[in-house]
């Protein structure tokens, strides 16, 4: 058994002019003796459940999930440097400026991952090989595709800085990459050990972002693996707390708290740090979720009082737009099995009674948004 408070983070070895950190393993047995670590773990735990009971009661909670990933893959590829707003990434590719589609690309590629990495949970462990596949989907036709989609790197990497010579940290020597990523994969799934869960992936995601196994990605996909592992272990039911608005917050806190692991042994300030913001997300999850069942049972009120037989198709519409918030006439048309102008009296109504604004300014082509539910997430996704 190993304790926190004297965690050694690793070593360094000389490569060609330059010096590289291998971190030390983590599968191991972990205690502590710091008495606020468990009032952290407590509060972290209390409110995890909370979101979890939430999301039990919600009906349809499958409708409300799609915003949540679109803004984790929005606001995680922000830190690594991408441009692309909420609104942006729930538009179809033909409708966003030239010079903002590759942001776009990266981010959509994000969602895609994200949706194949819940999925692929149900049949596959948090392993090595769940990683890559996510990393292959994330860097499919963007920047990165050059640079292994799906493959460990096979050569040195750094972060910060524009060369070896300057670099903050430079990762370990790639012929460590293996052998240092089947540990972490062994840590994540080790039913000996009795680390909890929460300790477990806060020890993991520094690990992962100290390894920095890919060429490219490794941020986003390190923030990742904390969601994916909570659904793993059934603490969260629905993929719902994505922790990186917290780190974005203040990066250079987050990245001061990783580093400071490595240059001073301090893992224990950066679990703090980590319960405070699984503790903070959940309860910020819990207070947009219960906007959403106001909103949607606010709406669904005034459909079911003032729009007569009409009422059934628009509370499908609704329900549509809480998936994507952005709608044409011919998308509501072949949602609800309707003629177009059907459809478009439909939305003309709704668009009257403000549950919908219509965005384009055009006489054809027209896009019409959902900007009540879209506010809920963009607060901080702009």
């Amino acid at each position: 058994m190993k304790e926190i408070e004297k965690f050694e983070a690793g070593y360094y070895e000389n490569g060609y002019d330059y010096k590289y950190f291998i971190p030390n393993k983590i599968n191991d047995e972990w205690s502590w003796s710091d008495p606020h670590i468990g009032k952290l773990l407590e509060r972290a735990a209390i409110k995890l459940g909370e979101l979890n009971s939430y999301s039990r009661l919600v009906p349809n909670i499958d409708l409300f999930i799609q915003l949540h990933v679109t803004k984790e893959a929005v606001v995680s590829s922000r830190i690594e440097g991408t441009q692309t707003r909420m609104d942006e990434a729930l538009l179809p590719e033909t409708e966003v400026q030239p010079e903002r589609r590759n942001d776009w690309k990266e981010v959509n590629n994000y969602i895609v991952a994200i949706n194949n990495a819940i999925q692929e949970l149900e049949r596959l462990p948090i392993s090595s090989r769940l990683i890559r596949n996510i990393h292959r989907q994330l860097l499919a036709s963007v920047r990165g595709e050059h640079k292994l989609p799906g493959e460990f790197r096979r050569s040195q990497n750094w972060i910060g800085g524009n060369s070896l010579a300057d670099a903050k940290f430079i990762p370990p020597h790639h012929q460590y990459v293996d052998d240092l990523m089947s540990d972490l994969e062994k840590f994540l799934n080790n039913e000996n050990i009795h680390v909890p869960s929460l300790m477990r992936i806060a020890i993991t995601h520094y690990q992962f972002e100290t390894i920095h196994p890919f060429l490219d990605g490794n941020g986003r996909i390190g923030r990742l693996l904390i969601t994916l592992y909570l659904v793993k272990e059934r603490i969260l039911d629905a993929p719902l707390l994505y922790l990186s608005s917290y780190f974005e917050q203040r990066k250079d806190l987050y990245y001061d708290n990783l580093n400071n692991i490595r240059t001073k042994n301090d893992m224990l300030q950066w679990i703090k740090y980590f319960l405070v913001g699984v503790e903070q997300t959940a309860t910020k999850a819990v207070e947009t979720l219960s906007s959403m069942i106001k909103l949607k049972e606010g709406i669904e009120t005034l459909i079911r009082e003032k729009y007569g037989k009409r009422s059934t198709n628009a509370i499908i519409l609704l329900h549509a737009m809480f998936r994507n918030p952005f709608i044409t006439i011919e998308q509501a048309s072949n949602i609800c099995k309707v003629t177009y102008k059907a459809a478009n009296d439909l939305v003309k109504m709704m668009q009257g009674d403000n549950i919908v604004r219509e965005m384009t300014g055009q006489s054809r082509n027209r896009m019409f948004v959902f900007d009540a539910y879209l506010s809920l997430f963009d607060s901080n996704g702009k």
